[in-house]
């Protein structure tokens, strides 16, 4: 079907401007993935985007991913709770600025309080690569919560913009009859709540 798709592109323009929020829980972390691996990437990127029509690169080879993830200027974070992987954000250099590609949570934790400090340590390693400006845009097809993440963490708008696309009748999810608006839980002692 087609649709408007609204893109709004949001910068911080100094590490002053960023709103820091708080981790939620005392055992999250993140770590960078040192070595390119399109496995994982392309597991996140359809784990997490699969409910917010994240289509555009479920098309690509194992070789595009490999050579669109071995450039010297990205970066592959993800985002753990006690140790379990929950969610990733991708950073690229981009001459001055750093760019959050992408950037989210598998279903079973947004609501959880993660995205606030996960886009927070985000925005802080933006920073560290040298960027004089770190931006991020998303659109009213993906997660409702996104854009209000974003203006919360201190990005201000500075470009919008409405295009008509082709998407599909409804998300497609992480894979064929998948579930994933439903919510999992932790191993018993892990709360996803903050």
């Amino acid at each position: 079907m087609r649709v408007a798709v609204t893109v709004t592109h949001l910068e911080l323009r100094t590490p002053d401007d960023l709103r820091p929020k708080p981790a939620p829980r005392p055992d999250v972390s993140i770590a960078r993935v040192p070595v390119p691996m399109p496995e994982l990437n392309r597991f996140f990127y359809t784990a997490v985007g699969g409910d917010w029509y994240w289509i555009d690169r479920l098309r690509w080879s194992y070789d595009q991913w490999k050579r669109y993830l071995a450039r010297p200027d990205l970066e592959t974070w993800v985002i753990n709770v006690a140790g379990t992987p929950v969610g990733y954000f991708e950073l690229e250099r981009q001459v001055d600025d750093v760019e959050i590609v992408y950037f989210g949570l598998l279903p079973a934790h947004t609501g959880s309080g993660l995205g606030g400090w996960a886009l927070t340590e985000a925005t802080r390693r933006g920073w560290a690569m040298g960027a004089k400006r770190v931006w991020v845009h998303t659109c009213n097809l993906d997660h409702p919560g996104a854009l209000a993440n974003y203006r919360a963490r201190g990005f201000v708008p500075f470009k919008v913009e409405t295009n008509e696309e082709e998407v599909p009748d409804e998300p497609l999810g992480p894979w064929p009859g998948a579930q994933s608006r439903s919510r999992s839980t932790l191993p018993e002692g892990h709360s996803a709540a903050s």
